[in-house]
């Protein structure tokens, strides 16, 4: 009786029992440029109210602060640096065999994702004026409401990853992440100096309510944009097959894709250099003794950098692809590290945040995109899945070995990153090859069936 009343739910909420359109792929292709000025439209205030809003949440600058006033432990610090940097990745590859069967994307990434990934962010609200009560209480609050977003988001990310690929061809795909990320990370720069005079402005914990209070505000008016959106339907082609078939078949899926293998090591190597990411703030403000305030600026400088970041690595992707913007990403936080590392004095620290926004807006464009370039249209949702939970199954380890060196020395922190990154430059320079010129091993490989 249960399981018959929440599999009605289900088939509610995703939009199973809707009939699906008999298009052939020429009329999918001309739904797809029909529907492009209204996809675009919709979809890029979905990318700006969203980063509008989480840029109140920023991992870097705004969280580590909030902590701070909360407990001295750096691990705190550490534990949201990895839910910051693995939540989102981590459960993907674990719903990838799911949506890849359905045929409609969007009312995952819609419907399931308003309880999943939305609503969450009102409890983080909640967190602030709870610290009047207890730390503890407040710390509790915030890490279920942010871990409980993350986690939601990366859930639901598969399908939306899907509905972008289907919504925009491969050609102009970069051209929308990038303008899209620009718009918003210029928002961000609006969050930023906002967060900037409620910080000086108003007492803790009044100053992080109101702050929390925006960052809710701005992503569920993203959500609303995205439920706008027009997808391109098309019955999925994948067969049905249970769990264990279906992990049973990605490392054989993995060794033949000799490119997509080298790519996942280079990519992983990006992640653990930004393993000291979450640390930098904490750093500057124990160093220099710097005011809250400038935590504001410090995240309007990170989205300065991830903005021009943003606009140029996505309109080089469309002509160069997606690789020599992760390559550039990857230089520009070594510099940022080693900055970080030698500074004589809090004023350098602008450039180490703009350099990591650099990294920041090269990773989101094209670290995203270059995926669903490897894979053949039927498996996109299975080789996402696959580069971010393993991107997520390392985010758990790197921030926390950051905690750990930074309780011995930030620079011995520092200076490690900056070898990460330096390391992923090599990798992804010499061991990759561009997929847009070099189309995967395995592009006709099938999934077993069930």
């Amino acid at each position: 009786m249960v399981h018959d009343w929440w599999w009605g739910v289900m088939r509610r909420l995703l939009e199973l029992d809707r009939p699906l359109p008999a298009h052939t792929e020429e009329e999918l292709e001309g739904e797809v440029w029909r529907h492009y000025r209204w996809n675009f439209g919709f979809n890029l205030m979905d990318g700006v109210w969203f980063w509008f809003g989480i840029s109140f949440l920023s991992s870097t600058t705004i969280v580590p602060l909030f902590i701070t006033k909360l407990t001295p432990n750096p691990f705190y610090v550490g534990l949201a640096a990895t839910i910051a940097q693995g939540a989102w990745f981590l459960p993907q590859l674990f719903t990838a065999n799911i949506i890849e069967r359905l045929p409609r994307k969007k009312p995952v990434a819609v419907n399931l994702g308003l309880f999943a990934e939305r609503l969450p962010m009102w409890i983080i609200v909640l967190a602030a004026p709870a610290a009047l009560v207890s730390p503890t209480l407040a710390l509790a609050l915030f890490f279920l409401g942010y871990a409980w977003h993350g986690l939601g988001a990366g859930v639901v990310a598969p399908s939306w990853q899907e509905l972008i690929a289907r919504c925009f061809p491969v050609a102009v795909r970069g051209r929308f992440m990038g303008i899209t990320l620009f718009l918003g990370a210029s928002a961000g720069i609006a969050s930023a100096f906002i967060a900037t005079r409620l910080l000086n402005h108003y007492p803790f914990p009044v100053n992080f309510t109101y702050i929390f209070i925006f960052a809710a505000i701005g992503v569920t008016l993203s959500w609303m944009f995205l439920a706008g959106a027009r997808e391109p339907v098309r019955a999925a082609r994948v067969p049905r097959r249970s769990s264990r078939e279906f992990f049973a078949a990605l490392p054989a899926l993995v060794q033949k894709d000799a490119n997509f293998r080298r790519y996942l090591a280079a990519r992983l190597l990006l992640v653990l250099g930004g393993m000291g990411t979450g640390f930098v703030t904490v750093a500057a403000v124990q160093r220099f003794q710097i005011p809250d305030g400038r935590v504001g600026i410090y995240t309007a400088e990170l989205l300065l950098g991830q903005t021009a970041a943003n606009l140029v690595f996505g309109l080089l992707a469309d002509r160069r692809g997606h690789k020599l913007s992760l390559e550039l990403g990857a230089l520009a936080s070594v510099a940022a590290f080693l900055v970080a590392w030698l500074a004589p004095s809090a004023v350098w620290y602008d450039l180490v945040f703009f350099g990591m926004g650099i990294t920041s807006g090269a990773i989101v464009v094209s670290g995203i995109l270059i995926v669903l370039e490897f894979a053949p249209p039927d498996r996109r949702p299975t080789y996402a899945g696959m580069a971010n939970t393993a991107v997520g199954a390392v985010s758990l380890v790197g921030p926390l070995a950051g905690a750990w060196l930074a309780g011995i020395n930030y620079n011995l922190l520092f200076g490690i990153s900056a070898m990460f990154y330096l390391a992923a430059w090599v990798a992804m320079r010499w061991g990759v090859a561009e997929p847009r010129w070099d189309p995967p091993a395995v592009s006709q490989v099938e999934p077993p069936a069930g």
